[in-house]
This record gives structure tokens, C-alpha cells and sequence, in this order.
């Protein structure tokens, strides 16, 4: 009787785990449901979609495009290249705060500055998914810009042969190879083998001759003059315009870099188990309470607009400023737009550090803390994080507080602090952005160029 007794408890116990487990479980699956729905209905209410990339380049296009990528010879000296600061082994960055230019030595974390060289003012932004149809603006200050009338703004004004660009990450590739620090070098420097750069004695706003003269490197080494013929077969060599070159530049990159298949895209296209729940739970305060997407909205999640968020003053700035980098106001020279950079786009944000328009955060966390609290973090930081060089660089006093308090955008005021739990859901969100397929883009980078000068790696 005992034992029978016994056994009978021993199944009714064993009864009530099965239900137990039962109830989790369907707790577990009422929960995830849930978070399905509210995250779809964010997803409706803001007209989200995952982005799209015209992929479709020309494939001898593209392969000129890659050569010029990788070749030094567009810069007045032949030291750097436009993949030295956007480098398929370092997530199309360079893994600094602020870039090293004309004169540099080395490749990301050991690139070293040449002797008497500045810094670049800014941070490199990635180049990831730059080919799709909604981007309008270009670089930190936007001074690259198609306007809603389809008028193509840049610094080259009227110089600027907006009829023979394709689309406006060839606009944009017009313009490092004009930039003294970035890659044409200052009066009196000498090349790589020892001669005058002669890109660097021609004025700063003289754009058509620096073209020409970029150009016209380039076209004397036979391999680029059959690549641009294959390119360009209806045009003869005497025809081409750095402007092709340009085009060729834009190819590469949106063939080289655009991804669609992050964990957070492949979620927009209706595969609801891709994104892990700390990630959806993030998405629901990015697109909800957090109010991340009021400016880093839309399929690019950025609006493309300006704004002072009070970030830390580093860098050389620049002369005409004081030695401030006051952003945008240097393109409207409006007061009102002092110290107000872009909103940047998010897709792999998580392995594109430093972020801010100048790197001074190390870390996602500090960068949400940031956004809580901008006048709080701002008196608070802690240099201690950079790298020396840049480290030397940074400005913090009542009067750099003062002046920068003037134009801060209230608009960031939308955004709470957030509990440690709530920030780690944040970022495993902002992690969902990145795309496996960047983890290793080493194959884009070829073994030579036409040039013959070395190919960083």
C-alpha cells in the first residue's frame, strides 16, 4: 500500500513538471509573440524597410574602380591611397579617431603620422551600402549634397561636371584626391621616388587642373589606359575626365560593399527568428522609448540631417575656425549649424569604431550615455581613452563649453537614460546591423596595381 502510495506521488509530481514546462513554454512563446507584434507595429508605424543596393555595376567598371581603390598614385606623393582610410581589412575605416593622411606611414592601429603632418579633423566614415537610392548627402558637413530639385551642390560650385557623374558616391569621390592633408599633399613636398609633387603646387580651388593633372597620371600608365578602354569603349583616351574615374570609384564600392543580409534586414523580410530577443527588445526601445529613430530613421536609419550633440572638441580643427571643427556651419557659414554634424547611417555599427564624427568614444555604451546626456558627458570626459597624438588635441573649458551650448540641438533631448539592462538590449540591437558577410573582405584587396607603388594590406 505504501509503495503504491508512493508511486502515485512520485506521478503526480512528475505530472506537474510536465505541466510546469508546458506553462514556461508557452509563456516563453507568448512573450517572444508579443515581441513580434509590437516590434511589426513599430516597424509599420515608421515605414521601415530593409535596404537595397543597385548591385548591377558594370563588371570592367568595377574592376577599374578596385585599381583606383587601391592605387596611391591619385595622391600627389604616392604615399596613400583612397583604401588607406577605408579598408576592406578594417570594416571600410581605419580603426583611428581622425585619420592619417599625406606623409602617414603604416595601416590602422600602426599608422603613424608623418613629421610635422596634422591630423585629419575627422573620423573616416565607413563606406558601407553608400549605393543605395535614398542618400542625398555626403561626408560629416554634408558638403556633398543632392538637393530635393536634383541641383548638385559641392565645393567645386560650377566647376563640378555634374553631367558626367553617375550618382553621388562618384560626386563624393571627386573630392579627397583635391584635399591638401587627405591625399594631395602641401607645396614643397617631394614624392615617394624624390621628386616635387606637382599636384600640390597647384592652388586649392583650382579643381579642374588638380583633375587634369590626376588624369593625366594615371592615363600614362598603359594598364589604366586599356582598363579605362574597357571601362569607357565609346570615348577615346583623350575624352576621359577624372570624372570616369570618379564613376569607376562609385562602382567598386557599391558592388565591393553593400550588404543586405545583417540579422536585423533578413528580420524586415519576414524571418522573425533571426533576430534574438535581446535584439528585438532593443528594437523596440530604438524605434520606441529610446527615441534612437527620430534621426536615425528610414532604410539607411539616418535622416541625413545636422546636429549638435555637444561631442567632445578633438582634432586639429581648423584655422579659419579658431581650431575648431565647427561641422556643417563651414558648408552654410550659418552660426546657427556651428558644431552640427550628420546623423551617420547604423548598418554594422557595432565593428566601426570609434564612433562620432571624430572617435572620441571607444565604446557603443559610452556613445548611448552620450546621447542621455551630452552636456553631462562633455564636462566628464576622459581623454585618457585616445591615442596621444590625438589625445593632445582635445579642448574642454568653460568658454569651448559656452560657445558650442549656443547651437545645441534640442532634438536629442527626446532620448532618456537608460538602465544597464535597457543599454545592453540597445546594443544587441545595434549589433543585429552587422552583416556576416563583413567578416572578412580580405579578397577585395589585390595583390598589385597598375602603378606598380605598394598596395596596403
Amino acid at each position: 500500500m505504501e509503495r503504491n502510495t508512493f508511486t502515485t506521488v512520485i506521478g503526480w509530481i512528475a505530472a506537474g513538471l510536465l505541466v510546469s514546462k508546458s506553462v514556461i513554454a508557452d509563456s516563453a512563446a507568448a512573450d517572444a509573440s508579443n515581441l513580434d507584434i509590437e516590434l511589426t507595429r513599430l516597424i509599420k508605424a515608421q515605414n521601415i524597410s530593409s535596404i537595397y543596393s543597385d548591385k548591377g555595376q558594370s563588371t570592367e567598371k568595377v574592376a577599374l574602380g578596385r585599381a583606383l581603390f587601391f592605387d596611391k598614385v591619385l595622391s600627389g606623393s604616392g604615399d596613400i591611397a583612397c583604401a588607406t582610410c577605408h579598408h576592406p581589412n578594417l570594416h571600410s575605416g581605419d580603426d583611428l579617431s581622425l585619420s592619417i593622411g599625406v606623409g602617414g606611414d603604416g595601416l590602422g592601429y600602426e599608422r603613424k603620422l608623418g613629421k610635422a603632418r596634422p591630423l585629419i579633423p575627422r573620423n573616416a566614415p565607413e563606406i558601407f551600402n553608400r549605393g543605395a537610392s535614398q542618400w542625398r548627402t555626403m561626408f560629416w558637413d554634408g558638403r556633398v549634397e543632392i538637393a530635393a530639385d536634383g541641383h548638385r551642390i559641392s565645393p567645386a560650385d560650377e566647376k563640378l561636371p555634374a553631367d558626367k557623374l553617375e550618382n553621388i558616391v562618384a560626386m563624393q569621390a571627386m573630392f579627397p584626391v583635391t584635399s591638401r592633408h587627405e591625399m594631395r599633399g602641401r607645396k614643397g613636398d617631394l614624392d615617394v621616388s624624390g621628386q616635387p609633387n606637382t599636384l600640390a603646387a597647384i592652388g586649392d580651388t583650382d579643381f579642374e587642373e588638380i583633375w587634369e593633372r590626376v588624369m593625366g597620371r594615371v592615363l600614362a600608365i598603359p594598364e589604366y589606359v586599356a582598363l579605362f578602354k574597357q571601362a569607357y569603349p565609346e570615348l577615346a583616351t583623350d575624352e576621359l575626365h577624372y570624372a570616369h574615374a570618379a564613376n569607376a570609384l562609385a562602382a567598386f564600392q557599391t558592388k565591393s560593399f553593400t550588404f543586405e543580409d545583417s540579422p536585423w534586414d533578413r528580420y524586415l523580410r519576414g524571418e522573425q527568428a533571426a533576430l534574438p530577443e535581446a535584439a528585438k527588445q532593443g528594437a523596440i526601445l530604438f524605434y520606441g522609448s529610446a527615441g534612437c529613430s527620430s534621426c536615425h530613421s528610414g532604410a539607411l536609419m539616418t535622416d541625413q540631417k545636422f546636429y549638435n550633440l555637444l561631442v567632445p572638441q578633438i582634432g586639429p580643427g581648423h584655422r579659419d575656425s579658431s581650431g575648431f571643427d565647427i561641422g556643417r556651419a563651414r558648408v552654410t557659414d550659418q552660426k546657427k549649424d556651428a558644431f552640427a554634424f550628420r546623423t551617420p547611417p547604423l548598418r554594422n555599427v557595432a565593428i566601426t569604431g570609434p564612433w562620432m564624427h571624430n572617435g572620441s568614444y571607444m565604446s557603443l555604451e559610452a556613445v548611448i550615455e552620450h546621447h542621455a546626456k551630452p552636456l553631462e558627458m562633455l564636462q566628464a570626459y576622459d581623454a585618457s581613452q585616445l591615442d596621444p597624438s590625438v589625445k593632445k588635441t582635445f579642448r574642454l573649458n568653460t568658454s569651448t563649453i559656452l560657445v558650442m551650448s549656443q547651437t545645441f540641438s534640442p532634438e536629442i533631448n527626446v532620448v532618456p537614460e537608460l538602465n544597464s539592462q535597457e543599454t545592453e538590449q540597445l546594443i544587441a540591437f545595434l549589433e543585429s546591423l552587422t552583416s556576416p558577410s563583413t567578416q572578412d573582405l580580405s579578397y577585395l584587396v589585390p595583390q598589385t596595381v597598375p602603378s606598380g607603388l605598394p598596395v596596403d594590406r
